[in-house]
């Protein structure tokens, strides 16, 4: 059974590069407000990664890598273009100042997260796009609930809030390694939709992203961060003993998305071995977010017509 759900087709696309396959992206753009916006983006339908029956989702089931006929170069050049339009999207956010976007990032260790951080919003204008790192909890964050920590980096208007790992670890690593009693953790579902709720019901729009790399994909990144010295700093010893861990995360991973992807709050698992084929996937998902806000330029001040600037 799919586990995504389908999207019509669309015309008149106005950008360059053009399908291969069935699986290039093909984004389709109109004038919004004075510049070109983007209507809609399609890359293999971004809804192909939106988990669309989480009752029967199955991690394994989906896919890590890019179709054969991927072309990294081309790949490169429509994240470019996604990056100006996205630019662009994100001035209008900004200068509204009506919209929340709150997207957050989680994978196993080496899934990609920095990575996707600075390729996506790194050439953003970051005054409107904050990241937040959720790390071991301190132990003033462990002497209140685990999500009030979380709550207090939620974005406001017109920002665009990135979380790097996030309340999920408190069913994630929470959960592998019994930190806490299995009957609350079995609890903390419930919890988390209804936070997630509280937030969509308060007028802000929530992507969540797994990213879904193979085991082998984090043994070569580990090892690229041990025989690369500019990536040394990035070893940690206790990651070997996360991998350890390997099934009982994957384990974990899909019981999050099973039991915490809502319609207001929705999972997206993007193949995330190919690290161009995960850039352009998720440009293209927040140009479509964005662009589905129904976001307007501030009207002008009155008078303005008089005024002359000696």
């Amino acid at each position: 059974m799919s586990q995504v759900a389908a999207i019509e087709p669309v015309e008149n696309t106005l950008l360059e590069d053009k399908p291969q396959g069935g699986n290039l992206p093909v984004l389709v753009c109109e004038p919004h407000n004075g510049f070109m916006g983007v209507k809609r983006a399609m890359f293999m339908n971004t809804s192909e990664f939106l988990v669309s029956n989480a009752d029967n989702f199955v991690l394994s089931n989906c896919q890590v890598s890019p179709p054969a006929e991927f072309n990294e170069k081309q790949s490169k050049r429509t994240l470019k273009k996604n990056t100006k339009v996205l630019q662009s999207l994100q001035k209008l956010m900004w200068a509204e100042r009506k919209q929340r976007v709150l997207v957050v990032l989680q994978a196993i260790d080496a899934g990609g997260k920095d990575g996707t951080i600075r390729s996506i919003f790194g050439g953003l204008n970051p005054q409107g796009v904050k990241v937040q790192s959720f790390k071991r909890p301190t132990k003033e964050e462990l002497a209140h609930d685990y999500l009030w920590r979380v709550h207090k980096h939620v974005p406001g208007n017109g920002e665009i809030m990135v979380f790097n790992r996030s309340h999920y670890e408190d069913v994630l690593v929470v959960k592998v390694h019994e930190y806490a009693p299995l009957d609350l953790v079995e609890k903390r579902y419930e919890h988390i939709r209804n936070f997630e709720q509280l937030l969509a019901d308060e007028g802000t729009t929530i992507i969540k992203i797994f990213l879904h790399i193979s085991k082998d994909e984090q043994k070569r990144r580990f090892e690229d961060r041990l025989n690369e010295p500019d990536k040394n700093w990035k070893f940690k010893k206790e990651d070997l003993k996360e991998r350890a861990f390997w099934d009982q995360y994957q384990d974990a991973f899909e019981t999050m998305i099973e039991r915490t992807n809502t319609k207001d709050a929705p999972w997206y698992v993007v193949p995330a071995n190919n690290k161009k084929y995960r850039n352009e996937i998720i440009s293209n998902l927040m140009i479509e977010t964005l662009s589905g806000l129904g976001m307007d330029w501030p009207p002008a001040a009155d008078g303005l017509d008089n005024i002359v600037i000696d």
